[in-house]
């Protein structure tokens, strides 16, 4: 069993988004009994929320259903799970701030996994249009 966990700032449009994919994929080539998804953001302001209505808009014209329920990172995560997948350098940086040197090592950019070797974050869509979202969901979807 393996266990990934994706963060962002809010939790509530990457790493809901990020997972929602993730999800998919994991569930269309029947491994949901080997991986389990979560995902968290490194600030708990959105605690409690469901996803940006805007992200989940957009993610289910792709066949993403998005059913996470916003929540901050705990010092447990990093122990539990195996693979923590940030989506941007300061989410990178403050998920390396709490971790031990011990969980280091599991701690990923979203961006190392994509085959776009230009874009090195997965932009915050939150104040942007829905061009914004749209690009987010091709960021995650190729990584």
């Amino acid at each position: 069993m393996k266990k990934v966990l994706f963060v962002c700032l809010g939790n509530i449009c990457r790493s809901p988004a990020a997972e929602g994919v993730f999800t998919k994929l994991v569930n269309d080539h029947g491994l949901e009994k080997q991986i389990i998804i979560d995902s968290c953001g490194t600030q708990d302001h959105h605690q409690g929320e469901n996803a940006d209505p805007r992200m989940i808009n957009h993610a289910q014209r792709r066949g993403y259903d998005l059913t996470s329920i916003a929540r901050g990172i705990k010092p447990s995560d990093l122990d539990e799970f195996d693979w923590i997948i940030t989506m941007d350098n300061s989410n990178y940086e403050n998920v390396l701030k709490i971790s031990s040197p011990k969980n280091q090592h599991k701690i990923k950019k979203m961006m190392d996994f994509s085959t776009d070797s230009q874009t090195k974050e997965v932009p915050d869509p939150y104040y942007g249009g829905p061009k914004g979202f749209e690009h987010v969901l091709d960021l995650l979807e190729d990584s």
